[in-house]
Formats: structure tokens, sequence, C-alpha cells
């Protein structure tokens, strides 16, 4: 998941990688990190796209096809979702707070 975050990861194919069931997976997986795999890769991904917003100035749709979303409206409700804000506006306050330009 780290080494591929735009790669479109299933259960099975965690599951696959680490020799296991998707049952015995999840399960171990869950026991270690507190969440399911997928709920962990939706986080990872996020505090990518947060960084990226923050210090990069690459498009949100570009960004949304980096990070394995089909389109920039589904990654965009995923970030509100996690974040409470859009990835644009995510980007112009956390720029504005640091005291980077807003370029975007």
């Amino acid at each position: 998941m780290h080494s591929k975050p735009g790669h479109a990861w299933g259960l099975e194919e965690l599951a696959k990688e680490t020799a296991m069931s998707r049952t015995t997976f999840a399960v171990r997986f869950k026991e270690a990190a507190g969440v399911s795999p997928l709920d962990y890769l939706t986080t990872w991904r996020m505090r990518l796209a947060k960084r990226a917003l923050r210090d990069d100035d690459i498009a949100v749709s570009e960004l949304a096809r980096s990070l394995g979303y089909t389109s920039e409206s589904a990654f965009s409700t995923a970030f509100k979702r996690r974040t409470g804000s859009a990835p644009n506006r995510y980007r112009s306050t956390i720029r504005s707070a640091v005291g980077f330009p807003d370029n975007s």
C-alpha cells in the first residue's frame, strides 16, 4: 500500500501479497492497525493528499488519479468526508496558515 498508493488495491490482492486468506489477513491487520485494511489505505491516501495540497501545485484532478481515484469528484468526496474540507479549500486554508503563497 505504501509503495503504490495509487494502485486499485482490494482485500483479495492485499491478502495474496501476504500469502494469507482474506479473512485471516483482515483480522490480523485490524488487530495490528486498529482499522480495516481499506480504511487504512484511505487514511494513507488522505495523508499523502494533504501533504501534496500543502506543498505542491499539483492539480486536484492529477492528484486524484495519482492516489487511485477514478475521478476528481470521487477523490473530492472522500477528501471532504475525511477532512471536513474540499481539496482546494484545504489547500488555500493550510497555505495561508503556514505563510505559503496560494498559487492554485
